[in-house]
C-alpha cells in the first residue's frame, strides 16, 4: 500500500536503518544521503520516509510530502554550499526514464556546469 514500508525496497531500508548509507539530512518526513554512484560532484538523494512508488505517485497521494522533499533538497543544496553556482533537482519516474529504485526520490546534483539538455 502506498505510503507503507516495502520489505524489498532498498530505500524503505535505508529509512529503517537496515542498510547503511551517508546521510546528510534528516526531518521527521525525509532523509537525504549521498548517491553511491554520483553523477556530479556534489549529488544527493533526497527521498520521503514513506514509500510511494515515484514521483507522480507521491504528488498526487502526498503533495505536502512531495513539497518537503523539494523544499529539503533546497537547503542540502545551500548546506553543500551548490545554492550559489547553481544545482538541478531531477525525479526519474519510470524505467524509461532511468529509475532503478521505485521509491520516489529527487536527485539534488551540483558543483559542476550541468548542460542543457540533460541526457
Amino acid at each position: 500500500m502506498a505510503g507503507e514500508p516495502q520489505a524489498d525496497c532498498l530505500f524503505c531500508k535505508i529509512v529503517a536503518g537496515e542498510v547503511p548509507a551517508t546521510v546528510v539530512r534528516e526531518t521527521e518526513t525525509i532523509v537525504a544521503f549521498r548517491d553511491i554512484n554520483p553523477q556530479a560532484p556534489t549529488h544527493i538523494l533526497v527521498i520521503p520516509k514513506a514509500h510511494y512508488r515515484d514521483a507522480a505517485t507521491l504528488a498526487a497521494a502526498a503533495p505536502q510530502l512531495a513539497a518537503d522533499v523539494l523544499r529539503e533538497a533546497g537547503e542540502v543544496a545551500g548546506e553543500e554550499k551548490v545554492d550559489g553556482a547553481g544545482y538541478r533537482i531531477v525525479f526519474n519516474t519510470g524505467a524509461g526514464a532511468g529509475q532503478t529504485v521505485f521509491h520516489a526520490h529527487a536527485h539534488m546534483l551540483g558543483g559542476r556546469g550541468l548542460e542543457w539538455p540533460p541526457g
